[in-house]
């Protein structure tokens, strides 16, 4: 693009996109009109690119790319494409095969408490994802065979919250030969679960990390009312 087909459309066409779009266009699903226009600008910039390689630049005015950019637009093409195939797509939305909505989007609200509840409280829940569930208890299945009988009270020990102490009585060993048969079990489960499974138990998973935020966020805006 030319610095003169540039100046068209920052001081022409821009402007022009603008001013109409949020008159004149609904956004679609969770776009904005902020979204619309720079979609807009987008594509006038590849319609007049065009018009200018096929040296026509000086025979179509800067209010015909803009209105036919509109006309785009209003029609559901935007900068990215117009497949109607795309679940995500504008054309999609605007035959009625598929509806986006905001995670963000209230469902619900208290009017006498002032507590809402937004499209993610009602989708997502804190515990696990039954197939990660179901994973978890597949690995420990292949990993309690792999233990002995006194590996295995080990482990159920220790998961029911007994102390080392508690544990050295009831097995009738100690501490020293205890710390060996912990450290034979902690092979075994790197063996059978990877020599990364310390590190993804004890990360947040990063959906749970923006809910989270989601929530304290309007906690803080429920106490600004309040």
């Amino acid at each position: 693009m030319s610095p003169q087909a540039g100046w068209i459309l920052k001081d022409e066409i821009a402007p022009r996109i603008a001013a109409v779009v949020p008159r004149s266009i609904q956004p679609v699903g969770v776009e904005d009109h902020q979204e619309l226009i720079a979609d807009g600008i987008t594509m006038a910039a590849k319609m007049i690119d065009r018009v200018e390689t096929q040296g026509k630049l000086g025979k179509v005015s800067a209010s015909n790319i803009a209105y036919y950019t509109l006309q785009h637009l209003k029609s559901g093409r935007r900068a990215s494409g117009c497949s109607s195939a795309d679940a995500h797509g504008i054309q999609s939305q605007l035959n009625g095969a598929s509806r986006l909505h905001l995670m963000s989007e209230v469902v619900s609200e208290n009017e006498s408490g002032g507590e809402i509840h937004e499209l993610h409280d009602v989708l997502s829940v804190d515990a696990d994802d039954p197939s990660t569930i179901a994973s978890r208890n597949l690995d420990w299945a292949v990993l309690m065979q792999n233990l002995t009988k006194l590996e295995r009270f080990l482990v159920e020990c220790l998961t029911a919250g007994m102390t080392i102490r508690e544990v050295c009585r009831l097995v009738k060993l100690t501490k020293r030969m205890l710390a060996e048969l912990q450290h034979q079990v902690a092979c075994k489960i790197v063996e059978v679960m990877g020599s990364d499974v310390l590190q993804d138990i004890m990360q947040v998973p990063t959906w749970r990390i923006g809910l989270d935020c989601e929530r304290e966020l309007m906690a803080c805006r429920s106490d600004r009312r309040q």
